[in-house]
């Protein structure tokens, strides 16, 4: 059985799952020189990575049996193409102690001021700079699934109140109450650009955000602008609009903004339970046996 991983990073991946297929499963890396539509004729599983599964890639591969994303998110798989081929598609849910950690660090490295921090180490300066506690701060939560659910359990532990924006909730209420602002919501058209110019402007005098989610849940033109403004105190990122980010791009030079490589998920610990469920759905696809976390 030929597996294919499509995506251009998080490439130590493929050796974790390919410690845990069956004998007779091998799996590739995509070779970008190609296109997509060629390289997967003989695919019989897919896996997305970040890489967008359109129809023209599941017309194409002729021989797919399954789409199995190494990860949480499958909004880039065309779904609807791979019912009408009754092909099915599952995620592998590990990352989420691994992203829950990552969003506190940003949090506490916001808070902190990082950048500017070290930035006062190499210029051999002592106790400056000046940074904030978050015990006592108000942390707003958008998407209280398992992550965020886990991030309201840590920033509880570090004496924060926690609040959650649910499904139509009032808005302007929630983001005029935060200190503090996490993202774990998945990007749909419901919530791309949710944190806009109106948001943004409503949350507390030097606020700060952290996004783990996907980069266009934040309208980045209002974000470069409440930081030119000087009301947003800092933001933390580990997704980005265009992925990979430019590092040369100005936003990402301010000494408010913290920026990492989509790494939330990149942990040894996270890296085996995700490939070991890509290595039992494969096990079950040859066996005929239920898929697990089947999303469509």
């Amino acid at each position: 059985m030929q597996l294919l991983y499509c995506g251009s990073g998080w490439l130590e991946i493929v050796d974790w799952i390919a410690a845990r297929l069956p004998p007779h499963a091998s799996i590739a890396r995509w070779d970008r020189t190609r296109p997509l539509v060629e390289a997967v004729a003989e695919v019989e599983v897919l896996l997305p990575s970040a890489t967008p599964i359109t129809r023209e890639v599941i017309d194409a591969a002729r021989r797919l049996r399954l789409i199995q994303q190494p990860a949480a998110g499958v909004e880039i798989v065309d779904r609807a193409a791979a019912a009408a081929r009754g092909i099915p598609v599952c995620n592998a849910p590990g990352s989420g102690q691994a992203v829950v950690e990552l969003a506190v660090f940003l949090l506490l490295a916001l808070a902190r001021r990082l950048p500017v921090a070290r930035r006062a180490f190499a210029e051999r300066q002592i106790g400056t700079p000046l940074g904030r506690e978050l015990a006592g701060k108000t942390l707003g939560i958008i998407g209280m699934g398992r992550i965020g659910t886990g991030v309201a359990e840590r920033a509880r532990a570090l004496g924060m109140t926690v609040i959650a924006l649910g499904r139509g909730g009032d808005r302007a209420a929630f983001f005029a109450a935060c200190d503090a602002v996490s993202i774990h919501c998945p990007l749909t058209p419901e919530t791309r650009g949710l944190v806009d110019a109106a948001a943004l402007a409503a949350l507390r005098p030097g606020a700060l955000v952290v996004n783990c989610a996907r980069g266009g849940v934040i309208d980045r033109p209002a974000l470069v602008a409440a930081l030119a403004s000087g009301h947003l105190g800092g933001v933390g990122l580990d997704v980005h609009w265009d992925e990979p980010a430019d590092p040369a791009d100005p936003l990402y030079a301010d000494p408010r903004v913290v920026a990492l490589p989509h790494v939330g998920g990149s942990t040894e610990e996270a890296f085996a339970r995700i490939a070991e469920v890509v290595g039992e759905n494969v096990r079950r696809l040859d066996s005929g046996e239920p898929l697990v976390h089947r999303v469509a």
